[in-house]
């Protein structure tokens, strides 16, 4: 592991925790100091690579919405989709409670 960037403290580790509402011992601030260091350090190295003319990307290759016609199809009945319930009451299905009263 090389050696942490001196912008990220075990004090601005301690202080990102508070922010965040996260109890961390005096172990733990030790050990994940040099770590967040490392990563912005790889971070910004990736950004040094970076090229203008690369536009920033989430996925390797271009994501494509595949859209479809809003076409009208034949479906089931009620009656069809209602005939393998174990239970039926007025038109819907009818499962056992699950919760109590309160609503």
């Amino acid at each position: 592991m090389s050696d942490p960037i001196p912008g990220i403290t075990r004090n601005d580790v301690a202080h990102l925790a508070r922010l965040a509402r996260i109890d961390l011992t005096d172990a733990e601030l030790d050990h994940l100091a040099p770590q967040l260091a490392v990563i912005v350090e790889s971070v910004t190295k990736v950004s040094e690579v970076a090229d203008a003319d690369v536009p920033p990307t989430s996925h390797p290759l271009p994501l494509i919405n595949v859209f479809r016609a809003d076409e009208v199809t034949p479906s089931l009945t009620a009656d069809q989709a209602l005939s393998g319930a174990p239970a039926v009451e007025q038109q819907r299905f009818s499962v056992p409670r699950i919760l109590g009263e309160e609503q």
